[in-house]
């Protein structure tokens, strides 16, 4: 709010089950269809991170589909070419084109401010004497949160749903810029939403109508929709969680220019060679404009286009834009110097971003499951500090009982695990570090070993690590007793179970986290400032947990 080749040989030698691959043209291009399809095999059979996996590849010999795994888990159907998946916030790049197409038609200009296209009710907030505009929104540097204050969902399985164009309207017309609009990217959901809406007003149609009308139409994108019909709903693959369990599918009626659109790689795979210039579109102007940088993204070599970021490594520029909903992962890219483009569709939330990089530039390093060591606890004593990796980044390493953990700024709270006494990574994501020290034994840095294989440096600073509350160590039977599930509202259930000796808590709709214990009955959370509290009867019997939070104390009764 995200692929599989043709050596039958190779596939059998190798004990691969066979995906199924469609050819639409002859093309003798790299990466083969014999490295995707293994690349899906590891990533779905070995490391449990899809059910299944569509790859679309174009150049100008033409386009090849490999696809392995299952429409969902308890089906034996296959994806291909033309399975539909939620494509999450690919969504934007096509709200730029929007955008783009009607600067070409006379309609808008990038600068106008948004305010010319609201209803005068909507006060549009400004800063420094300057108004927001189309440009702004499109690129993320508009000064917009990610997602707006009043956004509550009653069913946190499906959040956009029961978010209202009045709640955008009222959001906006009370919102107070803290920073000045055009200078900083900050990704914003809330923003292209907005976007999508304004320009849907400009012309006089829904959202899903515009894109229909203005581009799936016009490329022969028939399976490119919000709404699906029946046709298109019996070809949706089932989406499932991190834990691959299936996972609601996402509305977004107000927020649709954020990441409404389902689609499929044969579609994408249209979309791109548009996009590449391999087949004649009057959209192709338009099509243009929205490749050029406009901003930089807060990271060396990343920009952001109108809607796609653009990424300027390893020697290659490749422009794309990711996609995740609840269930689903989507990666779109292409490399114009190659004149190559890949799609990369997935039925798990899980991370696929990994793929299409690498199948545009092999530089670009896959996931790889690594395994965690034991370390002496006295050795991680000496990384926890804080670390600047940039003007406005600092990555703050703490030590709760026996594990480290890492924080950048404005991110989440993440462990970072030992596969050596100085090399760490986090579990399930394609990042590694090192921490560095000098003759002395002290530490002076981290190298920090980004999915996209960027290296970065980040000294060692004489800032204090926080405080942190304070966990204990219990014996892991003590935790058996808080297992169950738990009501904290009509549809919204806490699931608490026990992993590796960890208790682990899991709200409807939302990924699982850690608890860490404070006493027998008191936890906390790491990644929210958030915690538990477990309360039984006089027999000893667990009857309900407390949820504390936004100074809140929220009953949940247990109810298995």
């Amino acid at each position: 709010m995200k692929k599989r080749p043709v050596v039958f040989l190779i596939v059998i030698l190798l004990g691969l089950r066979p995906g199924s691959i469609q050819r639409v043209a002859v093309a003798q291009s790299r990466p083969s269809d014999a490295e995707i399809l293994t690349i899906l095999q590891q990533r779905i059979d070995q490391y449990k991170k899809s059910v299944g996996i569509v790859v679309g590849v174009i150049n100008q010999d033409g386009s090849r589909v490999i696809s392995y795994g299952r429409l969902s888990q308890e089906s034996d159907r296959k994806p291909d070419g033309d399975t539909v998946f939620e494509v999450g916030s690919i969504t934007k790049v096509f709200t730029a084109i929007l955008l783009a197409d009607m600067v070409e038609r006379g309609e808008v200009k990038l600068d106008d401010p948004i305010s010319k296209f609201l209803p005068q009710s909507v006060k549009v907030p400004t800063r420094n004497g300057k108004e927001i505009t189309l440009r702004d929104l499109a690129t993320h540097t508009s000064g917009l949160p990610r997602l707006p204050s009043n956004f509550a969902p009653k069913d946190a399985n499906n959040p956009y749903a029961d978010y209202t164009v009045e709640q955008m309207y009222a959001f906006l017309s009370n919102y107070t810029l803290s920073r000045d609009i055009g200078v900083k990217y900050e990704y914003s959901n809330y923003g292209a939403g907005l976007l999508g809406h304004i320009l849907a007003l400009k012309a006089g149609m829904d959202y899903e109508t515009l894109v229909k009308t203005r581009i799936c139409d016009p490329l022969t994108m028939r399976s490119t929709r919000i709404q699906l019909p029946p046709d298109l709903r019996a070809r949706l693959a089932t989406g499932h969680d991190g834990d691959l369990k299936v996972a609601a599918n996402w509305d977004i009626p107000t927020l649709a220019g954020a990441g409404a659109l389902r689609s499929t790689v044969n579609d994408l795979l249209k979309f791109l060679a548009a996009n590449l210039g391999l087949t004649k579109t009057a959209l192709f102007p338009a099509l243009e404009k929205t490749h050029l940088a406009q901003q930089n993204a807060g990271a060396p070599g990343v920009e952001v286009g109108l809607g796609w970021h653009i990424y300027n490594k390893h020697g290659a520029q490749i422009v794309w834009h990711n996609g995740g909903t609840g269930g689903y992962h989507s990666f779109i890219g292409f490399d114009k110097k190659k004149r190559l483009g890949v799609a990369v569709l997935s039925n798990s939330i899980n991370n696929i971003d990994d793929i299409g990089l690498h199948l545009l530039e092999s530089t670009y390093p896959l996931y790889k499951e690594r395994v965690p060591i034991k370390v002496d606890p006295k050795i991680l004593d000496a990384y926890v500090g804080v670390y600047q990796l940039n003007a406005d980044t600092f990555v703050t390493v703490t030590k709760i009982t026996d594990r480290l953990f890492l924080q950048p700024t404005g991110g989440l709270k993440r462990e970072i695990r030992p596969e050596s006494e100085t090399d760490f990574f986090i579990q399930g994501a394609n990042v590694h570090l090192s921490f560095v020290k000098d003759a002395a034994g002290k530490v002076t840095h981290m190298v920090l070993y980004q999915s996209d294989g960027t290296k970065q440096s980040a000294p060692k600073t004489d800032k204090p690590a926080p405080e942190e509350r304070k966990a204990i160590t219990l014996d892991p039977k003590v935790y058996d007793a808080y297992v169950g599930q738990y009501e904290l509202a009509p549809g919204l259930i806490f699931t608490i179970g026990k992993e590796e000796n960890r208790l682990m808590a899991q709200l409807t709709g939302q990924p699982k986290f850690e608890l860490f214990p404070e006493s027998e009955t008191k936890f906390f959370y790491i990644v929210v400032d958030a915690q538990i509290t477990f309360v039984k009867d006089e027999a000893g019997k667990v009857t309900h947990l407390i949820l504390h939070q936004f100074g809140l104390n929220q009953p949940a009764k247990k109810i298995k």
